[in-house]
């Protein structure tokens, strides 16, 4: 079976890098947004580099992952609090532990997620 305690620890430092992340990407887009709204110039149009549109775009998509993932986070912690943690949610078997330690975040078990 799986430690609560040692997983809490890697899901909470995961949390944390992973808060930090939307918090930067929040402010890139917004400084994006701002910077267009002040500018007149023609970006669409620059042939010499990657457009503003492209790279609020390549942000959002960034920004959309990260709060996704975090959202599964906070779904592990809670599953740790409620003592599920570690268990498939198809099947109720354990999941395998280095399955855990390079998915943390993980909900099903192996065998599970490839039925799916």
């Amino acid at each position: 079976m799986v430690s609560a305690t040692e997983f809490r620890e890697l899901l909470l430092a995961d949390r944390e890098r992973t808060t930090e992340l939307v918090s930067s990407l929040t402010a890139s887009i917004a400084s994006m947004v701002e910077a267009t709204q002040l500018s007149a110039s023609d970006d669409e149009h620059d042939p010499e580099g990657s457009t503003i549109a492209f790279e609020r775009s390549q942000a959002s998509t960034l920004l959309a992952t990260a709060t996704e993932h975090l959202s599964d986070v906070d779904a592990a912690l809670a599953r740790v609090d409620a003592g599920t943690y570690g268990r498939c949610e198809r099947c109720g078997q354990a999941i395998a532990r280095e399955r855990l330690l390079a998915r943390p975040t993980a909900r099903t078990c192996i065998a599970c997620a490839a039925a799916s």
